[in-house]
């Protein structure tokens, strides 16, 4: 086992990550910053250092976990949840209080976006509560400090943090009404001793977790969200995991955007097969400049040539960094070496990319279209999933997810993706 495979595994085991999932380039700048700040030179010294120390241990999950997440993420989630919960208080009429979990929770800004939404939605203190989950106690410190910066405010709809925020010295302290909503405790979804583990709760999110996980933890996570979700419960996901969840025996309850699950009652789970399906025949491993594409599902198949760098003008969430010229060269160069079909040479710019900055939309992009170039479709899938985790719009990853799905038999993920696409183009044109 290599250096570096005894790490991969490591987190594996911990916290089920599949290393494929976020790519062997950001673990191992992860490895690196853990050695220079113990100031250990080399990855056996480290591996030593790992193996007896449990702080070190979860400093290095903490340096390999990037929170990425604000207020009111997916607002019609949100707005969803406010309709629910509503109708939901009537059926029990007062028997008891709502019971909603945020599983894993990051900062905060996931179950404090709950207890806010619930509020607007004309809900009193004592009708719900939120009990918030996550593997970082770091996270889950500043989360309950309840402070948070600008980079937790995104979007133009911010009359919320007039309601319940107050400016402070250092950013915007949250109110105590909404901060006294919601219990905050350090925990894994895939620890079988989780006490929540056990318990049945209305409404549960996890969103863009599982993306992360191989097939059987996939399904082992699947499982216990399923055991904490009522029967007549509903389950928030992440943009992209809308076609594994139908595998599982839950369906979308069909508000757009909202990205709700619940159980299916008309037939049992279909087998899981979540990112295994069998690949298309393999592309020629140095392409020429242009190649070939599936196109969405129309009323004959039938497919196109388009260039192979079909890539939007830069948007905000593809740029963290404006003023970053190598950023901003590297992608460049990333681009020129795919449409000159130096397939490998462009792969190993975006793992370059990855190394020296943080993950971006249009980086994973690349990737998923690289992947399906050399006929790895189980990969492109993956980073086509982790485009739209970080931009849940992403037309070029919208598009070819779907496609890809659509080959694959999976008529009904593809759908959901065409449908997403278009209403971002629909929103983006009504915008202008």
């Amino acid at each position: 086992m290599s250096s570096d495979a005894r790490f991969f595994a490591f987190l594996k085991d911990r916290i089920g990550l599949d290393v494929a999932s976020v790519g062997e380039a950001i673990i191992e700048r992860a490895v690196r910053q853990r050695c220079t700040t113990s100031r250990l030179d080399g990855h056996d010294a480290y591996w030593q250092l790992l193996q007896r120390s449990p702080d070190e241990q979860q400093a290095l999950i903490e340096a390999v976990i990037v929170p990425e997440t604000w207020f009111f993420r997916y607002p019609e989630s949100f707005a969803t949840l406010g309709k629910l919960a509503s109708a939901r208080l009537e059926q029990l009429g007062g028997v008891r209080p709502l019971r909603i979990l945020s599983l894993p929770c990051s900062t905060g800004e996931e179950p404090y976006s709950i207890a806010m939404a619930l509020f607007d939605a004309g809900l009193q203190a004592a009708q719900f509560k939120v009990e918030a989950i996550d593997i970082s106690p770091l996270s889950i410190q500043r989360a309950r400090r309840g402070v948070y910066g600008k980079n937790s405010f995104r979007g133009e709809r911010l009359t919320f943090r007039e309601r319940y925020f107050d400016p402070v010295e250092d950013g915007f302290r949250l109110q105590d009404r909404v901060r006294e909503q919601v219990v905050f405790q350090p925990g894994n979804l895939l620890d079988p001793t989780l006490l929540v583990a056990q318990s049945a709760y209305d409404f549960v999110f996890c969103r863009n977790l599982l993306i992360y996980f191989d097939v059987d933890t996939q399904r082992q996570g699947f499982e216990a969200l399923k055991r904490m979700t009522r029967d007549d419960g509903v389950l928030f996901i992440g943009p992209a995991e809308g076609s594994l969840l139908g595998r599982m025996g839950m369906v979308s309850i069909g508000i757009a955007q909202s990205f709700a699950f619940r159980r299916r009652d008309d037939a049992s789970p279909e087998p899981l097969a979540i990112v295994a399906a069998p690949a298309r025949p393999p592309l020629p491993a140095e392409p020429p400049a242009r190649v070939a594409r599936p196109v969405m599902p129309a009323a004959r198949s039938q497919s196109i040539l388009k260039p192979f760098a079909p890539l939007s003008p830069a948007r905000p969430a593809d740029v963290q960094s404006p003023g970053n010229s190598e950023a901003a060269a590297l992608l460049g160069s990333i681009a020129a070496l795919a449409n000159e079909g130096r397939t490998a040479e462009a792969k190993a710019a975006c793992e370059q990319y990855l190394r020296r900055h943080e993950p971006i939309a249009a980086v994973f992009y690349w990737q998923g279209l690289l992947s399906e170039v050399t006929g790895e479709a189980a990969a492109a899938q993956r980073f086509y999933r982790k485009a739209l985790y970080l931009q849940p719009q992403h037309p070029e990853a919208l598009a070819q997810l779907a496609a890809l799905l659509a080959a694959q038999g999976d008529s009904a993920g593809a759908r959901r993706l065409q449908e997403r696409a278009a209403r971002g183009v629909n929103k983006e044109g009504h915008n202008r």
